[in-house]
């Protein structure tokens, strides 16, 4: 039987968040919550007691936070919150993702900062325990106040509203809640807004992309190589002397995995005394500048989005020790919009060069190789289109990779009078994730082609095992065929990880783990 993660408040961390993602194991609470919950809890009655206006505990949201609400209908007024913001629209966000949102709200309301009770918390852990995934709309937020209708939606199930699956089956939310044996709560004061303030849409959306971004980056430092000793490149430019005197991390970093990749390949000892080119293109001779960079942005990203992750994100927020509310504006989530729009570009130019190593592949003044890749070309067009394909996914992710953050509209009759656009900004990420994925998969079928093409010179170690890896699920293309099996084969062997653990554990690859 798997072992239970024990979440305890506020201090998630990548090793947590992957072994929730791979392995989808229980989740416990860790002892101390539920004391801390319930006098929480408490206070809260005693402000209500106190009789002072409280947003969003007695009074109206938004623009009608100047409407006081009467005491015998605080329940209705958090009921008719989650109802009236579940506008959000779109097909239904994937079970991982939803998944991961549950337990960041989890996370955050459990750090005893947002008047919630300890059941709330306890059903959130129960639904994602119990299969229970609420149907949540892509689409609908503006990123502030927190990704209200997405978690409006969530919270629909929480109260027995809404939709959810459960075991595949799309089902009302309080029939879905019933067949995992579990009770909807009813709001009390400030529940509902609590659980809809907040960053946790946005947020797993970030992570979710960034995991994906990392295993491109680090599939794409494989590929580069394949393409460096196809094209017979130098691996001159990759001295580490040249990356110490700029002193950029992720270029230095970089440059060492080049270097230990390219590490006795007999392609580049053929050619390394006699070879007439006196420079390669940028395409090749600058991945680690490029690659540095993108490593670097990621891990910047990463850093905020863990952040952001044990954030208390809701408001207002409630200090139980002192009896008080404080209005601010945690949920604002231009901190995870500007991670994302950075994670894009980033991502983005991941392609953008990968695209252009593998334009020089197909290009015989280039590379030296047979036009586009193929023998008897002219009857065979080979890799032509293969490379068309590629340049148009680059082409669109220099539009999806437009900042999104920088795009504010005013919401609620201008009281929400500037917005981060969090939640697009990080969805879109996945859209330039699976664009960067097939331009990486046409360059690996490409760069592998290419080594064919020199044998019998071998390439390194690291990189032969990885071109068997590819040859053993797609063959030589030795005369035209369909190719969009060829390219959805390689996709799968880098989005399973395959592709990078061809190499080995020897050469560790870059990872984004916060430190």
């Amino acid at each position: 039987m798997t072992s239970p993660l024990v979440l305890t408040p506020g201090t998630l961390d990548f090793p947590f968040l992957r072994r929730f993602l791979r392995e989808a194991p229980p989740v416990t609470l860790a002892p101390g919550i539920e004391p801390r919950l319930r006098e929480a809890a408490r206070s809260v009655e005693r402000i209500v007691a106190g009789g002072e206006a409280v947003y969003g505990v007695n009074t109206g949201f938004g623009k009608l936070a100047k409407t006081r609400i009467p005491d015998d209908r605080l329940r209705d007024l958090q009921r008719n919150l989650v109802l009236s913001h579940a506008a959000g629209i779109g097909k239904p966000l994937a079970a991982p993702v939803v998944r991961l949102i549950l337990l960041l709200k989890a996370n955050g309301l459990a750090r005893g900062f947002s008047g919630v009770r300890f059941e709330v918390v306890r059903l959130l852990i129960d639904m994602l325990n119990g299969g229970v995934i609420p149907v949540i709309p892509e689409k609908g937020s503006v990123g502030a106040s927190g990704d209200l209708a997405p978690l409006a939606h969530l919270s629909a199930v929480v109260i027995g509203e809404g939709e959810a699956f459960y075991r595949g089956e799309r089902l009302p939310g309080a029939v879905a809640l019933d067949r995992a044996g579990l009770v909807p709560v009813e709001l009390g004061p400030k529940e509902g807004l609590a659980l809809l303030n907040g960053t946790q849409t946005s947020t797993a959306l970030a992570l979710m992309a960034l995991f994906e971004a990392e295993t491109l980056h680090r599939s794409a430092l494989i590929t580069g190589a394949l393409t460096l000793d196809a094209a017979r490149g130098t691996d001159a430019p990759f001295d580490p002397r040249l990356h110490e005197l700029r002193g950029q991390k992720g270029q230095i970093e970089c440059a060492a995995i080049y270097r230990s990749l390219m590490e006795g390949s007999a392609i580049r000892a053929s050619h390394e005394s006699d070879d007439e080119r006196v420079q390669d293109p940028y395409c090749l001779r600058c991945q680690p500048q490029v690659m540095g960079a993108a490593l670097d942005s990621l891990r910047h990203a990463a850093r905020v989005l863990l952040i952001e992750a044990n954030a208390v994100s809701d408001n207002p927020i409630h200090f139980p020790e002192t009896d008080e509310m404080i209005s601010g504006g945690n949920f604002h989530a231009e901190p995870v919009a500007i991670a994302a729009d950075l994670m894009a570009i980033a991502v983005s130019e991941i392609g953008a060069i990968a695209e252009r190593r593998l334009a020089l592949l197909v290009d015989p003044g280039m590379s030296g190789l047979p036009p586009f890749l193929v023998d008897d070309s002219g009857v065979n067009s080979g890799f032509m289109i293969a490379q068309v394909t590629a340049a148009a996914l680059a082409s669109e992710n220099k539009t999806l990779a437009h900042p999104a953050s920088v795009d504010s509209l005013p919401t609620s009759a201008n009281q929400e009078d500037h917005v981060s656009m969090a939640t697009f900004a990080a969805r879109r990420v996945g859209d330039i994730n699976e664009n960067v994925r097939t331009i990486l998969g046409i360059e690996y079928l490409s760069a592998v082609q290419g080594l064919d093409f020199l044998a019998p010179l071998a390439s390194s170690v690291p990189l032969v095992s990885a071109a068997r890896l590819l040859r053993d699920v797609v063959p030589f293309f030795a005369q035209d065929r369909l190719f969009t099996p060829d390219i959805e084969a390689a996709n799968a062997l880098i989005a399973s990880g395959a592709l990078i653990n061809s190499i080995g554990t020897d050469l560790a690859l870059p990872a984004l783990d916060p430190v």
